[in-house]
């Protein structure tokens, strides 16, 4: 990458990735040895068929997108590798979990990792043996981006912790996670080469991309992830699966990745050039590229021996390693191929599950506005409610995900899904996606999950109204509603909508910023409910003085109904937080606003240039000193809490030294996850209610010294969610590690620690930080 530096020519700036062979042989290090010396006796048994036919997908009679073949002789049963992230796709007898910018809101590493745990093992009970997800690419760094919802959060940090947590708990039921889109996957638009038109190019810096964009894939790589997933679109003009500088460079040599690399769906460009590149397994199918091309390449020299290898062992390494060799259901057992013909029941769901599932879905609800008491509500006398988000979607509408085989595989082309396969609404510049149909318990395209059960809010409303005897009113898709004035209270529910293949055409749509303003106009106690798949602007109607509440409820999954209502009266604290900042206008986000299409001499080879360098969502906004309508970490709870008592203690015992010297390990240099400091604060529960509170902290880096290398201000670097009784004070503990301290060295191509003072700060939100302290290295 020429010293991390974007190649300019012509005043054009576009990026140059830089070979890295060959490609690294996996190690068997740390926790893998046993895994990796049983892979390896089991490769050296193969014929050279036999290796082939591993290296991609094959038909089956069952529904997994992707299958390898069973090799009866050897006694391996085949593979089968399965949707998506929130919960297995296109079949019955599933749940459906709350999606990944909901696990983000929830900044609950518990639930997180129990949720981990609860999807894998549905996974497992269906003979999924490799899950497709989690998703940490991408990042969110195009605002309007069609997958943001699938990620965590706009923040790598949170995204990273977040992400280890969920590989450790799928992983921990005997299921291979496969982390994905390596990497820089930011939008949606020009993804693919289509029309004599290349895949758009990511053009990225080398400290940008290791302080952004693979942070968090180092920490599901330290978690244990058996898989990587290579993405569509070109890093710095190479496409991801034959990009030899991030999958053998970064990935397979910096990062001690010892799994296997999967291609995205129809991803493989190349034959040879991926298979030099680290690639080790095409799905859903080789044939165009490897297949018997593979083996004319092996056969003629072209591709060497040791590289098919080193691609079987890693995948049956993770075989292996999962413990899939025993008792593990035979692949695609619950997966039929045709769900409308009688077939085997397979039935995942687990009654242990149902808290998870509700517990999850009631904390990615973030509260940003309550005035004048509106909520909790205390038994209404007239309940009005507004908006197509209140109920459950119309039958057999695709944009719904509640029919398994309308969201199933097979019954959509996997290699590009259009906007308008998914029912999109109100698609026009400076509106968003919206969903008329129903509401969303997830975004659309391969991550979509299926509904075996699920709870609208309006069903979870007339329960709730028929025990408290509350009249109700309702009216779901007028755009100017009758209002009674003497309502209780006005609930106006309203979605955004968003889908893989296409990025959202804006931030907010007229038709719900109208709704709301009418039905505001009428009720003095109006309550705003929007189910987002992404960052959804809020300044048409915010400010108004019969908006009492706002409530950003993300894509909960199954349990949505019943988490709202009772977070709305009162049963639950709210305890969500931002993952994602909101602006006041689509323009405060600059040239993230929206995704790069062809234009000029780059007509047929689209270019996407990271300019803004580490400079994402709150860094963007501390740099150039924008003021943000809600902030990232940002969320109300029906008590407040206060913070005190800042203690910084550095760990003596530790080497301060300016670069790490340790091994390269999972996850990188051994060193860099060492504890050099420790950061404590107390947080008190202020007010008459029992809540959960995130603490987060934030660290200001010194300079690096550099000519034109800035540090942001501040970084989330350590957050604890705690609950917390009614006059009660506990103590919150942040390990920092090396790593956290550290800017990356483009010179020394190193993690490197500087000399100067680094600021601290605690408190509840990026922009709400009543402790401050320092310490110098």
């Amino acid at each position: 990458m020429d010293e991390g530096r974007m190649i300019q020519r012509d005043e054009h700036f576009y990026g140059e990735s830089e070979p890295v062979y060959p490609s690294p042989e996996m190690t068997g290090s740390g926790e893998w040895k046993e895994a990796f010396d049983r892979a390896r006796e089991f490769v050296g048994k193969m014929t050279l068929d036999e290796k082939i036919s591993l290296t991609s997908g094959t038909n089956s009679d069952t529904s997994c997108p992707g299958f390898l073949p069973a090799i009866s002789r050897l006694k391996f049963p085949g593979m089968c590798l399965a949707d998506a992230g929130q919960g297995v796709r296109g079949t019955d007898f599933v749940s459906s979990w709350p999606s990944g910018i909901h696990v983000g809101a929830s900044w609950n590493k518990e639930l997180t990792l129990a949720r981990g745990k609860g999807m894998g093992g549905e996974f497992r009970a269906k003979g999924v043996n490799i899950l497709l997800g989690p998703v940490v690419g991408p990042a969110g760094r195009v605002v309007s981006g069609g997958r943001n919802w699938e990620g965590f959060a706009s923040d790598p940090y949170l995204s990273g912790v977040l992400v280890g947590e969920t590989v450790k708990g799928i992983q921990g039921v005997g299921v291979i996670a496969s982390t994905k889109h390596f990497v820089a996957n930011e939008q949606e638009t020009n993804r693919n080469p289509s029309g004599g038109v290349e895949a758009v190019s990511s053009n990225i810096d080398d400290r940008t991309m290791h302080e952004i964009y693979l942070w968090p894939f180092q920490d599901a790589v330290r978690a244990g992830t058996g898989s990587i997933m290579c993405s569509y679109q070109r890093v710095n003009n190479s496409y991801g699966c034959a990009n030899s500088k991030t999958q053998n460079g970064l990935l397979k040599t910096e990062l001690g990745f010892q799994g296997g690399v999967v291609s995205d769906w129809g991803a493989q460009h190349a034959g040879v050039a991926t298979a030099e590149a680290g690639m080790d397994m095409a799905m859903p199918n080789g044939g165009d590229f490897w297949g018997s091309h593979l083996k004319d390449a092996i056969e003629n020299g072209t591709v060497p021996k040791s590289r098919l290898d080193d691609m079987i062992i890693r995948t049956i390494a993770s075989w292996y390693q999962m413990g899939q060799d025993r008792d593990f259901p035979s692949p695609g057992v619950g997966m039929p191929k045709d769900l409308t013909k009688p077939h085997r029941i397979v039935d995942a769901r687990n009654s242990s599950f149902k808290s998870i599932l509700f517990d999850g879905a009631v904390e990615g609800h973030v509260l940003v506005k309550n005035i004048r008491n509106a909520l909790p509500l205390k038994t209404p006398k007239l309940l009005s409610i507004y908006g197509y988000s209140a109920k459950n979607p119309d039958e057999n509408n695709p944009t719904d995900g509640l029919s398994p085989w309308l969201m199933g595989s097979g019954s959509f082309d996997y290699q590009e899904f259009g906007a308008g396969f998914f029912g999109w609404s109100g698609a026009t510049p400076g509106t968003t996606g919206i969903a008329f149909n129903g509401t969303l318990y997830s975004g659309g395209g391969s991550g979509a999950t299926s509904q075996s059960l699920a709870i609208s809010p309006y069903d979870a409303v007339v329960q709730q109204a028929y025990e408290d005897d509350t009249a109700l009113f309702w009216d779901f898709h007028n755009g100017k509603p009758a209002v009674d004035p003497v309502s209780t209270a006005c609930l106006v529910f309203g979605n955004a909508w968003a889908a893989e293949g296409a990025d959202r055409p804006g931030l907010r749509d007229d038709y719900t910023d109208s709704l709301i303003l009418h039905v505001a106009g009428q009720c003095n106690n109006t309550v705003v409910i929007f189910h987002n798949a992404g960052i959804r602007l809020v300044d048409e109607f915010i400010d108004h003085p019969n908006v009492t509440a706002v409530i950003f409820a993300h894509l909960p999954g199954q349990a949505s109904g019943k988490a709202l209502v009772s977070l709305l009266y009162g049963k639950e604290n709210p305890s969500g937080k931002l993952p994602y900042t909101i602006a006041r206008k689509e323009t405060d986000y600059g040239i993230m606003l929206r995704p790069d299409k062809p234009e000029g001499i780059f007509k047929y080879f689209p270019q996407s240039n990271f300019t803004e360098g580490v400079f994402v969502d709150y860094r963007h906004f501390d740099e150039n000193r924008i003021k943000p309508r809600f902030e990232f970490g940002f969320g109300l709870s029906y008590t407040t809490f206060g913070y005190s008592n800042l203690a910084v203690e550095k760990d003596g015992n530790k080497s301060f030294e300016e670069y790490p010297k340790g091994k390269t390990v999972e996850g990188g240099q051994e060193d860099l996850w060492d504890v050099l400091a420790r950061v404590e604060a107390d947080v008190e529960n202020k007010g008459e209610v029992e809540g959960k509170e995130v603490a987060q902290l934030y660290l200001g880096l010194p300079s690096t010294g550099r000519a034109g290398e800035k540090v942001p201000v501040r970084q989330l670097r350590g957050f604890e969610k705690v609950s917390i009784e009614v006059g009660e004070t506990k103590k919150v503990t942040f390990e920092v590690t090396r790593r956290d301290l550290s800017v990356w060295d483009v010179r020394a191509q190193k993690w490197r620690l500087g000399e100067g003072e680094y600021k601290v700060e605690v408190g509840g939100s990026s922009r709400d930080l009543p402790l401050a302290g320092k310490f110098t290295v």
